[in-house]
């Protein structure tokens, strides 16, 4: 997931339910296996969609419990299935694996100790979380009437992980159809335990676009001479962003960046040519299918009112990523119960940062929840946000990630 700061949240309704009254207290018995295995995931970070000792790491946890596991043919996934004591439906819950590019800069103990990779975006305590649930349901499997599918996904960070898996059977783990999915997200910036979320979009789609402004290159002192892609490639910026203002609903919220501009090589030459690269996200796929079509034709036009000729690619990103109502609900009345009520948080607004958990909820239903993980003491406005080189996680926090985890499986299936 990329990095974005939580919208505003209202506080949940308080509710109670005594089924899940001791599951954060067992997990909470396992905090000290669920921090070995992050702290040791985290100081050996992978990052893609191959991460063999990440993948040995969890298997090695798994081979404890009574789980048929399956490793990857085309990536380096595991998916581990928890048979219930009475036959049902399956359900999913998702862990991601992968690191990022960047040098660490915390001063942990246990930091990276591979150059270039950190577990900056905190997929090191999903894993662990996500292991440390299987625990706990396989010890509670008398009272599951059907199956937990476990999916310890690689590549989430722009490698298209979960399509992978999905393409490799991963809904049909169980021998029957998944129907229902839930992932959790930790947050640097939001406190620690909190859990958000919402109905409907949650996280917007993420396009990559890339255009190419040729002209006629020549002398810096004969623009005449010369066909300039500079005033085509600046102009283009404003003009993208009129796409948006004026082409789009405001209600539909749309974000277009221009985020690099590259061209020339010194003070008196004209280029040739003249390249901008740049992101749009949407929360809806109509809204996110009309700039696809449109972005092309708006940079054509002004290329060729400069003279210049233009080549427009689009790279598909991650869709957009929505929360069935009922699964959001109950994710919500869930941490109510299992973590108590200020601990549950509905979310007004969605962010624009992407996921691929996306390609999931386009076949089942689900929900995909944030957990906040501010470091004790720090102010959540000034910690350092994920993707950040210096990002801190609280792991006190994983413990109600692994509770409202197995809520959810005992929930659905009872």
């Amino acid at each position: 997931m990329e990095p974005t700061e939580l919208p505003s949240l209202r506080p949940a309704p308080p509710r109670s339910d005594i089924r899940f009254a001791d599951l954060l207290d067992q997990a909470r018995a396992l905090q000290p296996r669920t921090v070995a295995l992050r702290r040791d995931i985290h100081r050996h970070p992978e990052q893609g969609l191959d991460l063999p000792r990440t993948q040995a790491a969890v298997l090695t946890v798994l081979d404890e419990l009574p789980v048929e596991i399956r490793r990857g043919h085309s990536v380096g996934s595991v998916t581990a299935v928890l048979r219930g004591a009475l036959p049902g439906p399956a359900v999913l819950l998702r862990g991601d694996m992968d690191a990022l590019p960047l040098t660490e800069d915390t001063g942990l103990e246990y930091a990276s100790a591979v150059d270039g990779t950190m577990h900056a975006c905190g997929h090191d305590l999903h894993v662990a979380m996500l292991a440390s649930a299987a625990r706990l349901l396989a010890e509670r499997a008398d009272e599951l009437a059907g199956s937990v599918v476990f999916m310890f996904q690689p590549g989430e960070e722009g490698y298209h992980g979960a399509r992978h898996m999905l393409h490799e059977g991963v809904l049909d783990a169980a021998g029957e159809r998944v129907r229902q999915a839930f992932a959790l997200h930790v947050d640097a910036k939001s406190p620690s335990g909190l859990v958000a979320t919402r109905r409907g979009p949650i996280m917007a789609s993420a396009d990559r676009f890339t255009v190419w402004v040729t002209g006629k290159g020549g002398h810096g002192s004969a623009p005449h001479d010369a066909i300039d892609p500079v005033p085509a490639a600046a102009e283009l910026v404003g003009a993208l962003q009129a796409l948006v203002t004026r082409r789009i609903s405001v209600f539909e919220p749309t974000v277009l960046s221009v985020t690099r501009i590259s061209t020339g090589t010194t003070s008196n030459i004209i280029p040739e040519t003249a390249e901008l690269e740049g992101t749009v996200r949407t929360l809806s796929e109509s809204t996110r299918a009309f700039v696809r079509e449109e972005l092309p034709k708006v940079c054509e036009h002004v290329g060729a009112a400069h003279g210049c000729r233009v080549a427009v690619e689009i790279e598909p990103g991650y869709p957009v990523t929505v929360n069935d109502a009922a699964t959001a609900d109950q994710v919500l009345a869930l941490a109510a119960d299992v973590l108590g009520a200020e601990h549950s948080a509905p979310m007004v607004d969605p962010v624009m940062g992407a996921e691929d958990f996306s390609y999931v909820l386009q076949r089942v239903p689900g929900a995909f929840a944030f957990l906040g993980a501010c470091p004790p003491g720090v102010d959540p406005a000034e910690a350092a946000a994920n993707h950040s080189n210096r990002v801190l996680f609280d792991e006190a926090a994983m413990a109600h990630g692994v509770a409202l985890y197995a809520a959810f499986a005992l929930a659905a299936l009872r």
